[in-house]
């Protein structure tokens, strides 16, 4: 085991460069750089992702003035700045040289990576805040996402695909895989506008507030309060990410039992007399649950930093995919190449502690013997 691990952290480091450089040459290619950026706002053009945000969401249906933010700051290429009129070309090349665009690509590329290695990762172009103050500031919002929703959906729907494989093909099994697969057909972030129009006052009822983590009275609420504010405020954007993990879960519970289920060892337990129960949570129950339990870092992961961007967008929740969507909104890199560094990262080390799940759920399983594959 310890050679396996060994060539699965050597593999993060060219891994995590690849995916680097493939988007360090997609972003630099983009057109509307910081600098364009910062032309657009010096000339009172530019509108911030946070009023563009506000002006789109309106009432969820009505024609917001954000939505007709101005789009000439970022429509020219990099390096061809026709909306700076009036500036003079030693303001420009001094901006250039403050964001480190005087030099060439390769070598804003080596010196960022040089910083990354000690996770130096600079100040923000447009926020006056080192860039890991900023990931840590946002951090709790989504790791409470990410907890809730992936501890919810493991609760909900293990003993749903359980009940599904041993009462396979019956009406119960029915009727909930039609739920399952309009959970499967539905994005997270179209369920959500659809919560907000029903319970958010959109157009129904408004039982939960629409934005936010807490109100703005939270601080001066009991203990008591607090907590079921901020349960009050969870519930639309966790049930909006549970949607399609929900499904997904249930069904690779429910086939991985009922694989089980159909091997020669059951039957030979059943012909020793034991009863369904017994056959099911002393023989089949650790076999079946071996893929499930070993997927919960990558379920985790990809909740905490993919399925709540969206989400968090949606419901104006200060955490890291609304970060991340100011941060490409505004084209501050810092913050684009940081968070994607240290996602990718995560990512990949709990890719190996997904393996390393496997063993400890089912010590009989040997990555040497299979070459690391």
């Amino acid at each position: 085991m310890g050679a396996y691990l060994l060539r699965r952290l050597l593999l993060v480091v060219p891994t995590l460069l690849g995916i680097m450089i493939l988007n360090f040459v997609i972003i630099q290619a983009a057109p509307g750089g910081p600098v364009e950026q910062m032309i657009a706002r010096l000339q009172g053009t530019a509108v911030s992702a946070t009023a563009r945000l506000e002006g789109d969401r309106g009432d969820m249906g009505s024609q917001g003035q954000g939505s007709q933010a101005s789009t000439s700051s970022s429509a020219q290429p990099r390096g061809d700045y026709r909306g700076a009129r009036g500036l003079p070309p030693e303001f420009i090349a001094d901006l250039e040289r403050m964001y480190g665009f005087d030099k060439p690509l390769w070598q804003q590329f080596t010196e960022m990576m040089g910083r990354y290695l000690s996770f130096d990762f600079g100040k923000s172009f447009f926020r006056d805040t080192s860039v890991i103050d900023l990931i840590l500031e946002k951090m709790p919002v989504s790791i409470s996402l990410g907890v809730w929703t992936t501890l919810l959906t493991y609760l909900i729907s293990i003993p749903l695909g359980i009940r599904k494989a041993v009462r396979d093909g019956s009406n119960f099994d029915v009727w909930t895989s039609g739920i399952i697969i309009i959970g499967n057909a539905i994005p997270g972030f179209l369920f959500a506008i659809l919560l907000i129009v029903l319970f958010a006052g959109g157009s129904y009822l408004d039982w939960f507030p629409l934005r936010g983590l807490t109100s703005e009275n939270w601080n001066q609420l009991s203990w008591g309060g607090k907590i079921v504010d901020y349960i009050w405020h969870m519930v639309l954007p966790i049930v909006s990410l549970m949607i399609g993990a929900f499904a997904g879960l249930t069904m690779l519970t429910k086939n991985s039992f009922v694989e089980e289920i159909n091997k020669q060892y059951v039957i030979t337990a059943r012909a020793k007399g034991l009863t369904e129960r017994q056959v099911l949570y002393g023989h089949v129950f650790r076999n079946a649950m071996l893929i499930v339990i070993a997927g919960f870092p990558a379920a985790f992961i990809g909740i905490l930093f993919t399925g709540s961007l969206l989400v968090e967008v949606i419901f104006s929740l200060d955490g890291l995919g609304l970060l991340g969507f100011e941060a490409a909104i505004n084209r501050d890199y810092p913050v684009m190449f940081a968070t994607l560094y240290i996602f990718t990262l995560m990512g990949l080390i709990l890719k190996i502690v997904s393996d390393f799940t496997y063993v400890l759920v089912d010590p009989r399983i040997d990555f040497e013997s299979r070459g690391g594959h």
